[in-house]
């Protein structure tokens, strides 16, 4: 004889109750079912009302904030599914349909009981990711990638359960099944897995950082990374675009990390304009006199003077040599203000390299290069002090006797012509 739970005798006394009432046997059935389902639907709404309301007390009595993402992840919703499947699962069986459509009915709300259970173990895993994720420490790592992989596994372990329920076999003829499809498989979801490895590995040895500022020119990507997952790596532009880049391709091609230019707290300025080589020439005496009552040369003169006088004694080489030896340029010391420059600003680190440099001449002249650090990564700032700086290199070139080359435009030159003519 079939044992009733209290559900099924509620039921029997729903059915009896329709009976006394003189409903006819062949309505009382889809009244019964109407009745049932109002029943349940009100049941399951007041017990995902009281569970939410409960989360929210315990939430504002004890500033958890596990119980805050446990509602944000609806774990109320998949609970209430619970409910309804005990509900459904103790209504159908002989009450309602035929024993053999009730059979197949009861494997589909046992399939559905296996997604509900992934659904709950997800919304509190999810949670205590996001709980993590608020830590400073943590702040930063792909959480989602986490979630996406524990998520494949319950997955997996969830499709074990339904071909259990729907065959009626053991967990061992499926995994030999598949086992028998692997290479089917692997090749049909070689992107996942590659993805798979990517992630933890990007993951465990901090390749990539949620916030981070990467660049990568293959896929057109320069900007700040806003979310990695197993299959791609989303990346907001400085444009304000969108980037996608396959999360292998993080572990298997190059790209460039700013994160440490924006942890040392300094970013590198290098900059590089052209001198005409015809404008560097040897100072005579009386003019190194004038420059010398620069505070800010007066010392460089002072020593280069006295260096250069021990060398060229050594050549044995005087002024009515040909061959004049060593001796200062205009160049030597506009390198030498440059340096001066450079050490004495405070917005520069001075704990980094930071130099003015000559390099091998070109057919556009000599260039100087300034290679230096900002002491703040800020790029409105950063751009600031170049500016400030490189205005003030330019304006000093004058005093100097020099000139930038510039590539004369067509205008350019039929101006300084007629200009020519008319003087």
């Amino acid at each position: 004889m079939q044992e009733y739970s209290p559900i099924r005798f509620f039921t029997l006394k729903i059915y009896s109750f329709l009976r006394s009432l003189g409903v006819s046997e062949e309505w009382i059935n889809i009244t019964a079912i109407i009745v049932i389902i109002a029943i349940a639907i009100i049941l399951v709404t007041v017990f995902k009302k009281v569970t939410n309301y409960s989360l929210e007390k315990i939430y504002s009595v004890t500033k958890f904030s596990i119980f805050d993402h446990l509602i944000k992840n609806k774990i109320s919703n998949y609970l209430a599914y619970i409910l309804s499947y005990v509900l459904f699962v103790n209504i159908v069986p002989d009450l309602i349909f035929k024993k053999h459509i009730s059979r197949i009915i009861l494997k589909f709300a046992d399939i559905f009981f296996v997604f509900v259970m992934i659904w709950i173990i997800m919304s509190v895993i999810k949670s205590l990711l996001n709980v993590l994720a608020e830590r400073s420490t943590l702040k930063n790592r792909p959480m989602k990638s986490y979630i996406q992989i524990i998520e494949i596994i319950l997955y997996i372990f969830g499709a074990v359960a339904i071909f259990s329920i729907v065959t009626g076999k053991s967990a061992t003829v499926f995994f030999t099944a598949m086992g028998a499809a692997s290479a089917i498989l692997m090749l049909m979801f070689k992107d996942t897995i590659m993805g798979f490895v990517g992630s933890i590995q990007i993951s465990t040895n901090r390749i990539v950082l949620i916030g981070d500022w990467i660049t990568m020119n293959k896929y057109g990507a320069d900007g700040t990374v806003e979310e990695i997952n197993l299959s791609t790596v989303k990346v907001r532009n400085f444009d304000k675009t969108i980037t996608t880049i396959p999360t292998y391709s993080l572990i298997s091609d190059s790209f460039q990390n700013w994160r440490g230019m924006q942890e040392s707290g300094g970013r590198r300025v290098k900059r590089s304009f052209y001198v005409k080589q015809r404008d560097i020439k040897l100072l005579s005496e009386s003019e190194l006199d004038e420059y010398e009552k620069e505070p800010i040369l007066s010392e460089f003169i002072k020593e280069k003077r006295k260096h250069y006088a021990k060398i060229n004694n050594h050549l044995k080489v005087n002024e009515t040599s040909k061959l004049r030896g060593y001796h200062i340029t205009n160049c030597d010391l506009f390198l030498s203000y440059i340096n001066s420059l450079l050490k004495c600003n405070p917005e520069i680190r001075q704990d980094y390299t930071c130099m003015a440099r000559q390099m091998a001449p070109t057919s556009s002249g000599i260039p100087i290069e300034l290679y230096f650090f900002t002491n703040t990564v800020q790029w409105i700032e950063y751009e600031r002090i170049s500016a400030e700086v490189l205005n003030q290199v330019y304006y000093s070139l004058d005093y100097f006797k020099l000139e930038i080359f510039e590539v004369t435009a067509g205008n350019d030159s039929l101006n300084v012509n007629l200009s020519t003519t008319k003087n």
